[in-house]
């Protein structure tokens, strides 16, 4: 039975995994009824605790975490420069569609879908919860997933290619965080030079006849608040001494802290919650690639 893998050459060298680190991220072995689709070199797993629900972020809530901790803007500006690690949410971020809502389009309930999405990265419910529901409405078969990566790829943000290949040039590490699907995000990776190693998403399950079986839900990325525990533990495992997090929603603004700092995205959809709380906003990679050439 072929289950879906990227494969990509990279020049960008990722860290060593030491024995531990990859125990702590290891998914486990699969339940004989099912298998999962694009299995990752390494994925965010069981081995690592499970995560209790956090419930939604509201935007008061967050905004209360978040602004007492954070920095100017100009000080900002130089933790990205000087950063040794930027991870970067996926879908309308590094891609301009939400991977879940074109995943809807394919098998015929997209509206439905889409509204739901638009209030899980708004923070107006649980994650988790929306992340379940939207997927028992959706029930993607394996073919369904390997038919939208074959017949309407994701699109590249614009300057997202060049902004990744300028932090590789600098010997930064690139991670991408996401809450959705790996066989999706390697896709996207494989196409910026990313390696599997960097990349945390999760994984959909499929009986062995190629139906719909679940989703991983051990995964942090499949919680809130669980961007914030790989970055806690990327930095834990390779002492990385600031991390960026860039990303479009509520879930990418609630990982800072752990993350040095947060960058919002509005290139391809505006979340006022998250407009209204980034110290630093920008709505074009091409901004952050101007910061690294200064």
């Amino acid at each position: 039975m072929q289950v879906y893998r990227s494969t990509c050459r990279t020049h960008q060298k990722p860290p060593r995994l030491s024995a531990d680190f990859k125990r702590a991220f290891s998914g486990g072995p699969e339940s004989a009824q099912f298998t999962s689709l694009g299995t990752a070199h390494l994925s965010v797993g069981a081995g690592a605790g499970p995560l209790q629900p956090k419930g939604a972020p509201e935007a008061q809530d967050i905004a209360r975490k978040i602004l007492p901790t954070m920095v100017s803007h100009s000080e900002l500006r130089k933790l990205f420069y000087s950063a040794d690690a930027v991870c970067f949410d996926v879908d309308s971020t590094v891609i301009r569609e939400e991977g879940i809502d074109e995943l809807a389009k394919i098998c015929g309930v997209e509206d439905v879908v889409s509204e739901m999405t638009r209030r899980a990265m708004g923070g107006a419910v649980p994650f988790k919860a929306a992340l379940t529901e939207r997927l028992a409405l959706i029930q993607p078969s394996r073919e369904q997933v390997q038919r939208l990566i074959a017949e309407h790829p994701p699109h590249l943000t614009p300057g997202i290619r060049e902004l990744v290949s300028r932090l590789q040039e600098r010997n930064v590490q690139v991670f991408l965080i996401s809450g959705g699907f790996r066989s999706i995000v390697e896709h996207v990776a494989s196409k910026l030079n990313i390696p599997g190693t960097n990349v945390f998403a999760n994984r959909l399950k499929f009986y062995f006849n190629g139906e719909y079986a679940g989703f991983d839900e051990t995964q942090p990325t499949a919680e809130s608040g669980g961007k914030g525990k790989v970055i806690k533990l990327l930095k834990e495992k390779f002492h990385f001494k600031k991390i960026i997090m860039i990303g479009d929603g509520a879930t990418d603004m609630e990982a800072c802290p752990p993350a040095d700092a947060f960058i919002g995205f509005g290139g391809n959809v505006i979340r006022q919650q998250v407009k209204d709380n980034a110290k630093w906003y920008i709505t074009d990679f091409v901004e952050l690639v101007g910061e690294l050439e200064e």
